[in-house]
């Protein structure tokens, strides 16, 4: 986003007018009251990548501009957490006189948490050998003094890992405290406040009963806040590096009643329909599991037409979604056999057209 458009004052209308739009594009699902959940203004991204420019003996972050491709010179980015923009100075004056380090250094990629914990990734266009390894860990001794901070060295084939791949998360939801494995270079929530409130949102959203069955569920961001509202506890994530996450965030939070299956959703639905079996549901019987309530969680393409078949055999249906446009697709389908309950939206990224959506759909009593 262009910084001049990071305007505090200006927040409540931009928000306001994504919210007009949200209630014109929706309109005719006949949708209740939005609920609006609002993003602190600033320092609100937990996690940002940045490209680097060499100019002599400077070095700098830069970032384009969407319109123009311009580069921008970023030495702070009011959207970042304050943790980020305090190690972006410190960093940059310690890779400036550093022949080893910066060379053909590219890209710089933060990841950090509410809890104090920050893992930085550099990113070469350079093979890295033992002499970058030393200067590595003499970076890191430096900065580890102001930070707890770890970092990775990327390079092609190459991911070299010092101490620590992942950072520590704390969420507070309700009143509870939710730990979270975040690794570098998979998908974790940017915006931790307003996951906070989604995951409140999500706790509250219904008069939960009977089990729960989430497909998408990543590192269990919200099966694991979700667990204790349900007997058992079903959950789908096609990606390794996230099922790994999710199975230590289980442990970690003490969750007994929650198990992750390494499936897509599009797998997982045929493995209901009894269309294809899978070796991974081994010891898994789905009958066993008597589901009153789905929980989606969708990239940006949504639903396919077999899982939205599927998503809608489901009474109490939640559906969280990251793009306006393919959620209303769904709608078309799930509102003939569900009513919208409640609708909310959380703003992910302020002062950018983006709006991040919560659907509760409750069956229809002549379905």
């Amino acid at each position: 986003m262009p910084l001049s458009q990071i305007d505090p004052d200006n927040y409540d209308l931009l928000l306001s007018n994504k919210l007009d739009l949200i209630n014109d594009q929706f309109a005719e699902f006949s949708i209740p009251k939005i609920d609006k959940f609002k993003s602190p203004t600033l320092n609100y991204r937990m996690r940002c990548e940045f490209r680097v420019w060499h100019d002599d003996d400077d070095l700098f972050h830069i970032m384009f501009e969407k319109e123009t491709k311009q580069k921008v010179r970023i030495d702070q980015f009011p959207p970042a957490s304050t943790l980020i923009n305090s190690v972006m100075t410190d960093l940059t004056e310690l890779l400036k006189p550093n022949e080893i380090l910066r060379r053909k250094l590219f890209q710089i990629d933060y990841l950090s948490t509410l809890s104090g914990e920050i893992l930085v990734s550099l990113l070469y266009h350079k093979q890295l050998d033992d002499e970058w390894l030393a200067a590595a860990k003499v970076l890191k001794q430096q900065l580890s003094d102001k930070y707890t901070i770890n970092f990775v060295g990327r390079a092609k084939k190459q991911k070299i890992v010092l101490d620590k791949d992942y950072v520590i998360e704390n969420l507070t939801v309700d009143g509870k405290q939710y730990i979270y494995k975040q690794v570098e270079n998979s998908f974790t929530q940017p915006n931790a406040k307003v996951c906070e409130q989604m995951l409140s949102w999500a706790k509250n959203a219904i008069p939960y009963k009977g089990d729960l069955l989430e497909l998408y569920c990543g590192n269990g961001n919200f099966s694991i806040a979700l667990a204790d509202k349900f007997d058992k506890v079903l959950a789908t994530e096609i990606s390794k590096t996230s099922v790994r996450s999710a199975q230590y965030n289980i442990e970690q939070n003490n969750i007994d009643n929650l198990k992750i299956i390494r499936m897509s959703a599009e797998e997982f639905t045929e493995a209901v329909n009894k269309t294809r079996k899978f070796t991974r549901l081994e010891g898994i019987e789905l009958d066993d599991y008597k589901c009153e309530t789905i929980f989606v969680d969708p990239p940006r393409a949504g639903l396919d037409e077999d899982t939205v078949k599927m998503v809608a055999n489901y009474p109490n249906i939640i559906y969280i979604s990251c793009n306006p446009n393919t959620l209303y697709d769904n709608l078309q389908e799930l509102s003939k056999t569900h009513n919208i309950a409640k609708f909310a939206v959380f703003d992910q990224f302020p002062y950018t057209d983006h709006l991040e959506c919560g659907v509760v759909l409750t069956a229809k009593s002549n379905r």
